[in-house]
């Protein structure tokens, strides 16, 4: 099932528990949309079983001003890269501190659309 994946608390991105005691998991849009924020989170190298994975965060934002048409196109990929993903558009909406803020626009293969920030 697309999307099946562990829930992680969004405010501490952290594991949570269900009503049961066992680890909590959430599936769907909600999961599809937390696997793309995992996609866009993970720096190159970090996945130990696949470092290819991720986006090279090091290379693109260290010391310059990124060129937004080339990060716009690596967060897409990497989101196009969950499974349940049709689509996705990417805006950036500024730049502050070295701190990016934005949002991705997803359709799932359900035709479903949901936003996830960054």
């Amino acid at each position: 099932m697309a999307g099946h994946t562990l829930f992680l608390d969004p405010d501490t991105w952290d594991l949570t528990l269900d009503a049961g005691g066992g680890i909590a998991t959430t599936s769907e849009s909600y999961g599809i949309a937390q696997n793309v924020a995992n996609a866009v989170r993970l720096f190159t190298k970090d996945a130990f079983y696949n470092p290819d994975r991720g986006l090279p965060h090091f290379l693109m934002e260290l010391g310059v001003a990124p060129d937004l048409s080339v990060v716009r196109g690596r967060i897409r990929r990497a989101a196009m890269s969950v499974d349940g993903v049709a689509d996705a558009s990417v805006d950036i909406t500024g730049i502050t501190n070295r701190v990016m803020e934005g949002k991705i626009s997803l359709t799932t293969d359900a035709g479903e659309t949901v936003d996830v920030e960054f």
